[in-house]
């Protein structure tokens, strides 16, 4: 039997509140790491040039114009936090993008415009699901893909942090859905389920820099936990790095494909 979360429900991060004016430096990843999701999501992409994608939940960009670069746009990074998109209009500028206020069960474009649609780590913050999973249904041209970049309840990512803040287990029991439900609900909106992914994830590049990015806080599950506690993980996990002790760990991520299928 699947276990089920012990948390209670989590209230909602509010981005216009948190994390905005730190989110583009505290998530950023190097070159190489977005070059290496990008060709990974090609491979479940149609192979013809350009493509139209939308980014949902876009955040600050983090990679909307890598999507744009990689898949010849334009690209609409559709994001309903307005402190988010401001940062993205600021420094996540290209040519074939273009961000606009929105949210999943609400997406500001005509039916039909994508050949695809990413959610990258988004997914969680949904209010209303089936209403996201029935408005991405409407806005994919039919044999459109949907990437749902996701953590599930089901396989937790260890991540190279995670033991510094033991209940992030827990909070992310309560964050997530299984990779079961998230299948179904897209299944039940009339798409056809490609495959289920399990990547390892390109690290955030060398380790000081790692440990000094997630010291400002930019991770949802952080919002979720007292100041005590991470006040407590991140003086071990600072004094652990000052004597080198922090390694790196072979950490893996999912993603479904999902189509949209032809009428």
């Amino acid at each position: 039997m699947e276990d089920e979360p012990i948390c209670k429900p989590l209230a909602p991060v509010d981005y216009n509140a948190v994390q905005h004016r730190t989110y583009a430096q505290g998530r950023a990843l190097p070159a190489d790491a977005i070059a290496r999701y990008m060709t990974t999501f090609g491979t479940h992409l149609p192979e013809r040039r350009p493509l139209v994608g939308v980014d949902l939940g876009s955040g600050t960009g983090r990679f909307t114009p890598a999507l744009a670069e990689a898949f010849g746009g334009p690209v609409y990074g559709v994001e309903p936090a307005d402190g988010m998109r401001a940062a993205a209009e600021d420094g996540s500028v290209h040519p074939r993008v273009s961000y606009l206020a929105g949210r999943a069960e609400a997406i500001p474009l005509p039916d039909a415009t994508a050949d695809f649609l990413l959610m990258f780590l988004s997914y969680h913050h949904v209010a209303d699901k089936p209403a996201a999973a029935r408005e991405i249904a409407r806005v994919l041209r039919p044999g459109g893909r949907f990437i749902l970049r996701s953590t599930f309840r089901d396989r937790i990512p260890h991540h190279w942090w995670r033991d510094y803040f033991p209940r992030s287990w827990d909070v992310e029991r309560a964050m997530f859905p299984s990779e079961a439900e998230a299948q179904a609900l897209f299944e039940a909106a009339g798409f056809r389920t490609i495959e289920s992914v399990q990547m390892e994830l390109p690290f955030e590049g060398d380790m000081a820099a790692a440990v000094a990015r997630l010291n400002l806080r930019a991770v949802s599950v952080f919002e979720h936990m007292t100041e005590a506690e991470l006040d407590e993980g991140f003086a071990r996990l600072n004094a652990d790095q000052a004597r080198g002790a922090v390694v790196e760990r072979p950490t893996y991520g999912d993603f479904i494909v999902f189509e949209r299928p032809a009428p």
